[in-house]
């Protein structure tokens, strides 16, 4: 008989042709169930063009340009009350909204690093750095947040999320201006920390890649000595008291601790996570040792921020470099 065996009956046609369309109808089902976002992986298309802006490799984390290429997400910042100014708590409202003019809340987020959105804040001579988690506000795609800026000028700010419709970090920026405060000389009021020159705060003594501060000594080691454009760089993060005693270093936002770059022009950022991502594995308690790796394209200044918490106080301390 040709075809080596039976052909299948009338009957176990009609059979395969029911599992068929019940199979379809659950993929059908499970697309048109309800996820809570009216947006979907369209709203936030890049096209995957070299202008477009989505998450990097993490296993080798690149400085990402997001003011010189067009998000597929616009953020506007407006302050409730007083206009800014340096010293003095400023309440604002970032508003979020995919190119089509959609609102972007709080259903449309996945929680990533604890936070469903992330505010990186920083003045114009990299000297004021903070980490602000907006609450959502009182219309969706709205979000509330207040920080205390510690200069005057232009400061920018960047927004760090992960639509649920897509799973892939996206990122936005811009500008808030903040009054400087009565008797300040410029922007830079803390150390020029980019240029590594000034007189530091009295509580914090700079030394290169080593910064003393409450009682800590925080040290930033390049493997290999330099940083280079284009090339990918292992660093090091270690901490230590001064009296010799242990380190109450504390997860913050699931890692022991987080690295933000900058660059003088503040064009963007890269936000580095440590290789030690198992948080059951703590670092050793009197020298803290953290590795990260980071790829910077061009060559100029940047300061790197450490972001820590010890016994449950957030500290930021930053570090000059020169990328060659």
């Amino acid at each position: 008989m040709r075809g080596g065996g039976t052909p299948p009956t009338a009957r176990q046609w009609r059979q395969i042709a029911l599992i068929t369309a019940g199979a379809v109808a659950l993929y059908a089902g499970f697309r048109v169930l309800p996820t809570g976002t009216n947006l979907n992986h369209i709203d936030f298309r890049t096209g995957g063009s070299p202008g477009s802006l989505e998450m990097c490799d993490p296993s080798n984390p690149q400085f990402i340009p997001v003011m010189a290429v067009r998000s597929p997400v616009s953020m506007t910042i407006a302050t409730e009350g007083a206009a800014a100014q340096a010293g003095r708590e400023v309440r604002g409202v970032a508003r979020l909204a995919t190119a089509s003019g959609k609102a972007i809340g709080p259903v449309d987020l996945a929680v990533m690093h604890t936070r469903k959105l992330h505010l990186l804040v920083v003045d114009p001579s990299l000297g004021d750095y903070q980490h602000l988690h907006p609450e959502p506000g009182a219309k969706d795609g709205e979000w509330v947040f207040a920080f205390t800026p510690k200069s005057g000028g232009l400061y920018r700010i960047f927004a760090d999320f992960t639509p649920t419709a897509t799973g892939r970090g996206l990122y936005a920026g811009a500008d808030l201006e903040v009054a400087a405060a009565s008797g300040e000389r410029d922007a830079g009021v803390m150390a020029t920390v980019l240029r590594g020159v000034g007189t530091p705060p009295t509580t914090e003594a700079a030394e290169g890649m080593r910064v003393v501060r409450d009682g800590h000594v925080f040290a930033l080691k390049v493997e290999g000595g330099e940083l280079r454009a284009g090339v990918v760089a292992d660093l090091a993060f270690t901490i230590t008291r001064a009296d010799g005693g242990e380190v109450a270093l504390e997860p913050v936002m699931d890692a022991y601790a987080h690295l933000v770059a900058f660059d003088e022009g503040r064009s963007g950022f890269a936000h580095l996570h440590p290789n030690e991502g198992d948080l059951s594995r703590r670092p050793d308690a009197r020298e803290p040792r953290l590795t990260f790796k980071i790829t910077i394209p061009q060559r100029g200044r940047y300061v790197i921020w450490a972001q820590v918490n010890l016994g449950g106080v957030e500290r930021f301390v930053p570090f000059p470099v020169e990328v060659k």
